[in-house]
């Protein structure tokens, strides 16, 4: 029942025009001090085509998506993204913006050769990342 709610207030928040998303009642306060981080690899490391990715977080718990528990997210590993999503909705669901809705945390991840970009953003029970939003630095693999 709770993955159907969810997903009916994720394609009803969707079908909204944008200027008509008002998420602020559906964002999550983030604990002081919250961090998240990628454990491995490590910033400039030569991986392989195919490589396990590690997810770190402090002073926060894991829960999976549709579980509303405080202090508590789902990771949401952020592939070669110039941008940030806006951080006021859902973060979107693409081959650059993988969701691990099942408190996963850790994921085999395979890339093409070259430099990729790598980066951590939690997510509430929606999707929607915290105030203030709890994301790592930033990591760059390359793939041999």
């Amino acid at each position: 029942m709770r993955c159907l709610t969810l997903a009916l207030i994720v394609a009803n928040l969707a079908a909204l025009p944008l200027h008509a998303q008002d998420t602020s009642a559906l964002i999550s306060s983030s604990p002081e001090g919250a961090t998240v981080y990628i454990i491995s690899p490590q910033d400039g490391e030569v991986v392989p085509k195919t490589f396990t990715v590690r997810f770190g977080l402090s002073n926060m718990g894991v829960a999976p998506a549709g579980v509303d528990f405080p202090n508590a997210g789902h990771h949401h590993l952020l592939i070669d993204v110039g941008e940030l999503p806006d951080l006021t909705l859902p973060i979107p669901s693409s081959e650059n913006h993988v969701h691990f809705g099942l408190g996963q945390t850790e994921t085999k991840v395979t890339l093409a050769p070259g430099e990729h970009r790598l980066q951590l953003l939690l997510g509430n029970h929606l999707h929607i990342p915290h105030d203030p939003p709890v994301m790592s630095e930033v990591i760059t693999v390359v793939v041999k």
